[in-house]
């Protein structure tokens, strides 16, 4: 039985270092494009808001609301929830090999 939790070990060691780079990689992305995302989110409120006060209160809804998705509270957050889920999944599967 010993063996075969040695090579359990040996196979799935490649596959908890992917998940770790893959992670690591993944947050610097988020990160940063959030930080993009941040600046354009705050011009296109600001454009939202112009039009929602001179032209049309529907287009300015619309840009209010993409300006939110594309903030730091729309889709950089759902990226970082789904990276914790990832996240967990590795501690997952090192806690049931290794633990």
């Amino acid at each position: 039985m010993t063996v075969l939790k040695l090579i359990m070990k040996i196979v799935i060691a490649p596959v908890i270092l992917l998940l770790t780079l893959a992670i690591w990689i993944c947050v610097g992305l988020v990160y940063v494009s959030g930080l993009v995302l941040g600046l354009l989110s705050t011009v296109i409120a600001f454009l939202g808001v112009a039009v929602l006060l001179t032209y049309s209160p529907q287009n300015g809804l619309i840009l209010l609301l993409i300006a939110f998705l594309i903030s730091p509270f729309g889709l950089p957050k759902l990226a970082f929830w789904l990276l914790g889920k990832v996240q967990d999944l590795k501690y997952a599967i090192q806690d049931l090999v290794y633990g």
